[in-house]
């Protein structure tokens, strides 16, 4: 083997060498399937040789036959149909009727509507770009600040990466060994939590600076009974498919993935309430779906690769041995860990990170004695501000391509830097109150 014929330093740390090259490569943005199965090649050859690799078949179809897995692309269909049902719009324009007298009402109802959304959907770029194209101009023509209006939507948008059904958790339950009904539940109540903080800061800025969010003034007043029966139009839509997709998970009646072929049902139903479904827009969701789902699998598969491999060169063990020599308490190891993933959101894709770091970490974070239902609850609100930090920001490309032209890139980066500050508060608030993600699935399903 060539491993027998480099320097010690090298072949004793062989696998953290490894680690260190795909760092390197993917901040260099080589593709991220290439860079891992590439990666996990030439180092298996190093480490082992081409027979090593003969125990990848096994791995690659447990990951497939994994019938959790079958919840991410009935979750991601029923999101896009779901986008194009027009439910998003109606929910934008009653929720904007509803608090049309408060200062920052505008404001308010976009982070209602993106936690709606996020409990409908899950689908991050399809609530951002919606939002997107019908706030954002309302918002400017009120006089709304611009960074305000922005950060605003980008920061809603990113709802449904915490508040379930989240493909996140789902891909976080498998890894981390935790059922995903229970990341399910104990994600509710932080989802909650992100979302009265966003409204607390709006309603403050309003109430210091109103001509940053100023009221929408109309000659009606007082709440009508055409209004009631608009929000119940409005309301009664997504809460029922949330009903019928969480509740039938946390009364155990559903798996998971039973769930979401009923949520994928429900949103097909929804759509021809609206009397907007055609053999076009399925296409178009079925086009959508395919192409996300290949992605998420293609990188799943290619991680099991570079995992095989780094747990084959003793990888596990030599993390574990670098954190022990640094002599920290478990509580500076979270620590340690959170500020690593943020920092990696800067530059990967939240998948990237999911199926590359959390493998290696959990099995240490279980070692300190923290509970993996916390963990993967705190892991998935620190992703979630991936989706707003530059360069990488997605729910910043995705507003930017739908915002008017007077909007620059720079009021984006500048109207997200509040909502990232109040996402990390979130994510002290979580990390110190673990009862705030494991209250609920005790309550629910016991110890």
């Amino acid at each position: 083997m060539l491993i027998d014929s480099l320097p010690f330093w090298i072949a004793d740390y062989l696998a953290g060498w490894m680690f260190l090259t795909l760092t390197v490569l993917l901040m260099m943005g080589f593709p991220v399937t290439f860079t891992l199965l590439g990666t996990a090649l030439v180092f298996g050859i190093i480490g082992f040789d081409l027979t090593f690799f003969d125990l990848l078949p096994l791995r690659i179809w447990g990951v497939m036959g994994n019938v959790t897995f079958m919840a991410v692309p009935l979750f991601v269909f029923m999101g896009l149909m779901l986008e194009k049902s027009g439910l998003a719009e109606d929910l934008l324009e009653t929720m904007a009727l509803v608090f049309k007298k408060v200062h920052g009402g505008l404001a308010i109802s976009v982070v209602v509507v993106g936690g709606l959304l996020g409990a409908s959907t899950g689908v991050v770029g399809a609530t951002v770009v919606t939002m997107g194209l019908l706030s954002v101009p309302v918002m400017l023509r009120h006089g709304y600040k611009t960074t305000l209006a922005t950060g605003t939507v980008a920061a809603s948008g990113t709802l449904g990466q915490i508040i379930p059904p989240s493909i996140i958790l789902v891909l976080l339950g498998d890894i981390l060994q935790v059922p995903v009904g229970d990341l399910f539940l104990g994600a509710l109540i932080p989802g909650m939590i992100l979302v009265g903080l966003y409204i607390l800061y709006i309603w403050f800025i309003a109430f210091i600076r109103p001509q940053s969010a100023p009221s929408i003034q109309t000659s009606d007043s007082g709440i009508s009974r055409e209004l009631v029966i608009q929000v119940s139009k409005a309301l009664l839509p997504p809460l029922l498919l949330m009903v019928s997709v969480l509740g039938s998970i946390f009364a155990g009646i559903a798996t998971p993935t039973e769930s979401a072929a009923m949520g994928a049902v429900g949103a097909l139903a929804l759509t021809a309430f609206h009397r907007r479904l055609n053999l076009k827009m399925i296409q178009d969701a079925m086009q959508g779906t395919t192409k996300l789902t290949c992605m998420v699998f293609i990188i799943l598969v290619a991680a099991n690769a570079f995992g095989l491999v780094f747990r084959g060169l003793d990888g596990d063990a030599l993390i574990q041995e670098f954190i022990e020599s640094l002599q920290m308490n478990p509580w500076e190891v979270i620590l340690i860990v959170m500020l690593l993933i943020f920092i990696l959101g800067f530059f990967l894709d939240f998948i990237e990170i999911c199926f590359i770091h959390i493998p290696v970490l959990a099995p240490i974070i279980a070692d300190l004695g923290f509970n993996p239902l916390w963990f993967g609850v705190l892991f998935a609100v620190n992703l979630q501000t991936s989706f707003m930090t530059p360069p990488f920001g997605f729910s910043l490309f995705y507003l930017k391509a739908v915002c008017p032209p007077q909007v620059k890139t720079m009021h984006l980066y500048r109207g997200i830097i509040p909502f990232v500050a109040i996402q990390l508060f979130g994510l002290f608030l979580i990390a110190f109150w673990p009862e705030t993600t494991t209250w609920l699935p005790q309550l629910v399903f016991g110890d």
